[in-house]
């Protein structure tokens, strides 16, 4: 079957913004290497807005904690062969939900999927415990209609570009933007998805997936060892530490890719997106960012030699069996166009 209609919005533009979203005045102020107008107040937060800071702080810590609780383990040796597993294939199965998913597919539309594979994406990228995929959608495409400038929700240079500044920025672009009272209207940036039946019954079901995402491993570690002990052991490496690092390599292509690295392809004016190839593998591509920004519907961000990039990879695939299609392969032309 092919992919529903709504697909063809995210070509049609996804990474333009309302021209509502950002005062005008602050646009013409910003100069590249200052802060970020002054902090505007914001209104008291609602019960809501409340429990989504209590709920993204749990989201947040409890990985850390359990890491921390992992590496205590790791001394005492308790840790087994298919813990390690199970988190790899975890890794990659929500890995993949977000990269091919959520940001190539959903939020720029590098491709078209069939309906089946589109909403298996969406429910995979929804594992990571990143988000609901409307909301993570919204949100990134606000980061590109006005990157590293004014209305950007996570640019490390909110904050200026000098030392004090820089290193604020990058905790905010990492983490601290997770705690502001920022919220991105899907209705501007996503009006798409709110359009389609199945990515709003993906993006509903949220809750349920985050505790699918905890519940699969702790259920195959006991089918596996047949006790509690290898149960937890597997929620606590394949659950817990998968999603922390998870979690963390996707905040770094936030940070570290708009601060460290290089950049050979053209962007535009103050988006310093860069490659930061020590990061390829575990991003599955994704922190070839510099090109990313010179060419956001580009379903390969690792265009030179040398480059991994599993997610083109995995998406070639799907090519090649008939599950997606026009997919905005760059040529060389658009490449050489895109160099400096």
């Amino acid at each position: 079957m092919p992919a529903s209609s709504t697909t063809s919005a995210a070509h049609a533009g996804p990474t333009s913004a309302p021209s509502d979203a950002v005062q005008p005045s602050q646009e013409q102020e910003y100069d590249g290497a200052g802060p970020f107008s002054a902090e505007e107040p914001t209104a008291p937060r609602s019960r809501g807005e409340r429990l989504y800071v209590i709920v993204t702080t749990v989201i947040v810590v409890a990985p850390f904690l359990a890491l921390g609780l992992a590496v205590w383990l790791l001394w005492g040796s308790l840790i087994h062969p298919a813990d390690v597993l199970l988190a790899l294939v975890l890794y990659m199965v929500t890995g993949f939900g977000v990269t091919v998913g959520f940001h190539r597919g959903l939020t720029h539309g590098g491709y078209r999927a069939v309906r089946p594979v589109r909403i298996a994406l969406a429910v995979a990228g929804s594992m990571s415990f990143q988000g609901d995929v409307i909301g993570w959608v919204a949100t990134h495409r606000r980061h590109h209609a006005f990157t590293d400038r004014p209305g950007d929700p996570h640019s490390p240079y909110r904050y200026g570009t000098h030392l004090r500044g820089q290193l604020r920025g990058l905790l905010h672009a990492h983490i601290g933007w997770l705690f502001r009272n920022d919220a991105t209207p899907a209705e501007h940036y996503a009006p798409d998805l709110l359009a389609d039946r199945d990515i709003r019954a993906v993006s509903r079901a949220f809750p349920a997936l985050c505790i699918l995402t905890l519940a699969l491993p702790f259920a195959v570690g006991w089918a596996i060892g047949g006790t509690l002990v290898h149960a937890l052991t597997a929620l606590l490496w394949a659950g817990l530490v998968r999603i922390a690092l998870l979690h963390h390599v996707t905040w770094s292509v936030n940070s570290l890719c708009h601060v460290i690295g290089d950049r050979p392809f053209r962007t535009r004016r103050h988006d310093r997106a860069t490659n930061l190839w020590p990061l390829a593998l575990l991003s599955f591509g994704e922190s070839w960012h510099n090109l990313h920004h010179a060419d956001p519907t580009s379903a390969r961000h690792g265009v030179d030699r040398g480059q991994l990039d599993p997610s083109a990879a995995v998406i070639r695939l799907l090519e090649r069996l008939g599950w997606v299609h026009d997919v905005r392969w760059p040529t060389p032309d658009r490449v050489a166009s895109r160099r400096l």
